[in-house]
């Protein structure tokens, strides 16, 4: 018999999950004042979402990152991304 969770687990419960895709979206600000940039991370195959406003330098960077990342996790609660993972003893 396998022993019983203290709490059920849910989708509120998990605190890390697996990026799966993201979309970058650009949103035109006033005139003469510079627009907003957002990124859409879609988590676990579409089983949680997150939206990221981020400035124009984030967003440069995060394309970069996340465009040569083999694996990429998101911590929900602490709002997150953690690029892949390196075995100890490894560069």
């Amino acid at each position: 018999m396998s022993p019983t969770p203290k709490q059920p687990i849910t989708d509120a419960s998990i605190k890390v999950r697996q990026l799966s895709h993201y979309q970058f979206s650009w949103i035109a600000g006033e005139a003469g004042s510079p627009g907003t940039w957002t990124l859409q991370l879609v988590l676990d195959e579409g089983a949680s979402e997150e939206i990221l406003t981020i400035d124009a330098e984030d967003a440069d960077n995060l394309q970069d990152l996340l465009s040569t990342a083999e694996t990429v996790f998101y911590d929900v609660r602490r709002k997150t991304l953690m690029f892949g993972t390196t075995p100890v003893g490894h560069h």
